[in-house]
């Protein structure tokens, strides 16, 4: 069986072993793969590995003995389901190897805007510290979360997670969720936005959530809220998002994604005020990206064996 890993540097950049893959045939690894050479590095394999490399009905079309595509992320919008069904191909993901990692990082991106760690760490490594008339100084307003509203758009794994780390804290939680959840406050969207302390995005991207963050509900937020995306970059509307960050309409923004990645130059956000951009990270820890690989073996194992498994098509 011959497999080819499209793009398997950002999951594996030297930090993984491969071996598991590598023994289950005959393995090409490709740290990277533009467009125009996904279809000659992919010829003759019967298993396609890919995270972010496009896998179009047209390029699938010219890969006859593609039997399996294998995912490297939850998101498979990389591929064409329907045409890799239509061809008999199965396609795989990996639906939960990054839960606890990115509520992790969803609260690093809180804590910093409120405790302004890196700021004030940075200023005592300049000097300033040792040169201070006073022995503490803080440069910004320093946040209690306890007591705070927490809200959560989308309460699936990510969504849950993120709410418990928020209990922890002390903080009272509401959902917005398009199905009934028990156990928690659930809530309008927009009375989300009106309540919340700081707003966490977890819901997939559909027609109905691309663009949820606009001018309207920003208009809703509190002076002193804080804005989370680590979703997906489309849920917001980011030149609607800098110009009220501009206006001082909301305290702060903390994105771990965004629209088009890497983002162009003229993106307002990467020079909006108080908004702090993380490169898609959320998912990157070494035990996330570990689980990744591991189930996406699993995955073209259990293919192999018949009862193929985490089929999305």
């Amino acid at each position: 069986m011959k497999i080819v890993v499209l793009d398997g540097h950002t999951l594996n950049p030297g930090d993984l072993s491969w071996d598991a893959l590598c023994a289950l045939g005959e393995c090409e690894i490709f740290d990277r793969t533009p467009a125009d050479q996904i279809v000659a590095r992919a010829a003759g394999a019967e298993v396609v590995l890919t995270n972010k490399c496009p896998l179009s009905a047209e390029t699938l079309a010219r890969l006859p003995d593609l039997r399996f595509i294998a995912v490297l992320a939850t998101g498979y919008n990389v591929v064409d389901v329907a045409a890799a069904k239509a061809r008999g191909v199965a396609v795989s993901n990996v639906p939960t190897y990054g839960t606890k990692s990115v509520a992790q990082h969803v609260f690093a991106l809180i804590l910093e805007h409120t405790q302004h760690v890196g700021h004030h760490a940075e200023t005592v490594k300049a000097g300033r510290w040792t040169a201070s008339p006073d022995w503490s100084y803080w440069d910004h307003p320093l946040v209690e979360l306890d007591g705070k509203t927490l809200g959560v758009v989308g309460y699936g794994r990510i969504g849950q997670a993120v709410a418990a780390l928020g209990r922890a804290f002390g903080m009272n939680v509401i959902v917005a969720s398009r199905s009934a959840k028990s156990g928690v406050e659930q809530v309008s969207i927009d009375d989300l936005f009106r309540r919340s302390d700081v707003i966490s995005l977890h819901c997939p991207l559909t027609p109905e959530t691309d663009g949820l963050v606009n001018a309207q509900r920003l208009e809703l937020m509190r002076p002193d809220a804080l804005l989370v995306n680590t979703g997906r970059g489309q849920l917001v509307v980011e030149a609607e998002l800098a110009a009220a960050l501009n206006a001082g309409r909301i305290r702060g923004a903390a994105l771990d994604v965004l629209s088009l990645e890497p983002p162009s130059p003229d993106n307002p956000l990467l020079s909006a005020q108080r908004c702090r951009i993380t490169p898609h990270i959320a998912w990157a820890t070494q035990s996330a990206r570990t689980r990744l690989l591991n189930t996406a073996v699993d995955n073209i194992r259990a293919f192999r064996s018949g009862s193929p498994q985490n089929v999305v098509n």
